[in-house]
């Protein structure tokens, strides 16, 4: 499970002129800078990778478990690849400390790293449910923890944690996964007050089913007829939305606002259509 960095010193981000922090801060925009992508080895922390990097002017740390995909997507970026478990203890203090010799800041973070776990509750294994809770959540709360310091100091930057319908309306057979993502959107909300008028924002992102190696990872491929699937790239142009428009929530597909809101005002009609449709 864990890839842990090599002893070879992994590659660092290209030297370059900072963006100016109060500009930014004054103006409330978020100009390319240096920008540390998890879960960057494949799916939506790939796409992502790939849309940073074909907008221009973002210098990309991306981390990643599997340490040859991080590799391949290093280089198409381009970015500099530091390959590690986040759940290893330590690991994410490793990241910073990586990111920040090589440019001094980090302007952009998306959470993007994430697994998924499928069946009845009543099964799943023990492993298995601390496994969700520590990659979903705890790890990208420890790694928030150690990049917000360094925005606050610069009074200027911006958190982009991915999240899930899952965690806004909870999904049959997906308890935990549904129960950490649930656990993200609460952190996102409860953060984003925490850090007004400090120049740093917080961002989340939600999408639906993405068509990803996710669902073949997490045991059970996806069988239903709708929601159909939605490509990773849409889910990265939403990460750039949300960066360029200073947007709090974002779904993806855009709908989705739709489930969410009816259960938020009739929660009773909801989950009986939940129960009858799924």
């Amino acid at each position: 499970m864990s890839h842990a960095p090599s002893r070879s010193a992994p590659r660092r981000p290209a030297a370059g002129p900072l963006p100016d922090a109060a500009d930014r801060a004054a103006t409330g925009s978020d100009r390319p800078g240096t920008a540390l992508v998890t879960g960057a080895s494949s799916g939506i922390g790939a796409a992502v990778a790939r849309r940073l990097a074909a907008d221009g002017g973002w210098r990309l740390v991306l981390n990643g478990r599997d340490r040859g995909r991080l590799a391949d997507i290093a280089e198409q970026a381009p970015g500099s690849a530091f390959p590690a478990d986040l759940t290893r203890p330590g690991a994410e203090r490793e990241l910073v400390d990586f990111a920040l010799a090589g440019t001094g800041r980090i302007d952009l973070l998306v959470a993007g790293a994430g697994i998924g776990w499928a069946g009845d509750f009543t099964t799943m294994p023990r492993p298995a449910i601390e496994q969700v809770i520590d990659v979903d959540l705890l790890a990208t709360i420890r790694l928030v923890r150690q990049v917000l310091p360094h925005m606050v100091a610069a009074h200027s930057g911006r958190v982009v944690l991915i999240g899930s319908l899952a965690g806004s309306v909870g999904v049959r057979g997906e308890a935990v996964y549904s129960a950490a993502k649930a656990a993200l959107a609460a952190f996102a909300d409860a953060l984003r007050y925490e850090l007004r008028g400090t120049g740093v924002r917080v961002s989340h992102v939600v999408p639906g089913v993405v068509d990803t190696p996710f669902f073949e990872r997490r045991g059970v491929p996806y069988r239903r007829a709708r929601p159909r699937p939605v490509p990773p790239e849409r889910v990265a142009d939403a990460v750039r939305d949300a960066v360029a428009r200073n947007r709090d929530e974002v779904y993806v597909p855009g709908w989705l606002r739709l489930p969410v809101r009816v259960r938020g005002v009739a929660p009773g009609l909801y989950r009986r259509l939940a129960a009858t449709f799924g």
